[in-house]
């Protein structure tokens, strides 16, 4: 090391701190303790946080905030303010520009609906895990050759569902994915009994009326239920 140069920063467990290896473990992680990734997408600033709320009781605390409408950053900013206990991601990224203004809202990881070179090769220099979302093997292929083995398979239902991910599991034996789309209580538990799943999104626990009708305690029921899926044998 040359007389200038800094330490490498490092993890617990030795990793270098921006290495992919550590945004996978990280990835696994946040997988593993969320087992449903919520996918949220706020209307109104006064939603951001009796929706977060009635989520939570319910048993969902690692949550996916989209940037689909004016509001996303917002609810990141106000989470992290007002609900540190809470893991909060950002979803819906397209480009590096979204990625740059999570980062600053304080997401504390990325989803992204789909991949492009560039937004890839963004999420390699970022400091976040980043889960590109996938629909072929090639597009496996390209993340797979930057380092990326974590993919959230979009939409999944429509590109092929459980037979899917089966089928992808021969190939790549390495990647893991996260279904969304399509994804609910009838298959979750198809889905989950896969190895290569580590969790599943979706957004079926926050129903539009309910959203609209400010009904928090269906929320949190819903969300009860879902998590209560993984219990049942």
């Amino acid at each position: 090391m040359s007389k200038g140069s800094a330490a490498m920063k490092t993890t617990e467990n030795g990793l270098p701190l921006n290495s992919m290896a550590n945004k996978i473990a990280q990835i696994d992680e946040l997988c593993a303790k969320a087992k449903i990734l919520p996918v949220i997408t706020i209307s109104r600033e006064e939603d951001i946080l009796p929706m977060a709320d009635a989520l939570a009781a319910g048993g969902l605390t690692t949550l996916e905030v989209t940037l689909r409408s004016a509001f996303g950053l917002t609810a990141i900013r106000v989470l992290r303010e007002q609900r540190p206990e809470l893991c909060v991601g950002a979803g819906t990224i397209l480009d590096r520009k979204m990625l740059a203004d999570a980062e600053a809202a304080g997401a504390q990881f990325i989803v992204t609906p789909g991949c492009t070179q560039d937004l890839l090769e963004a999420g390699v220099e970022s400091s976040l895990p980043m889960l590109p979302g996938i629909s072929s093997a090639s597009e496996i292929m390209v993340g797979y050759a930057l380092g990326y083995r974590r993919f959230k398979l979009f939409p999944a239902e429509i590109s092929g569902g459980v037979a899917a991910i089966k089928a992808l599991g021969g190939p790549f034996t390495e990647v893991r994915f996260c279904p969304t789309g399509g994804v609910g209580p009838s298959n979750l538990k198809a889905y989950m009994a896969l190895p290569n799943v580590m969790c599943v999104g979706g957004s079926w626990m926050l129903d539009s009326a309910w959203i609209k009708n400010g009904d928090w305690a269906q929320v949190e029921k819903a969300s009860a239920e879902a998590v209560a899926l993984f219990d049942v044998k």
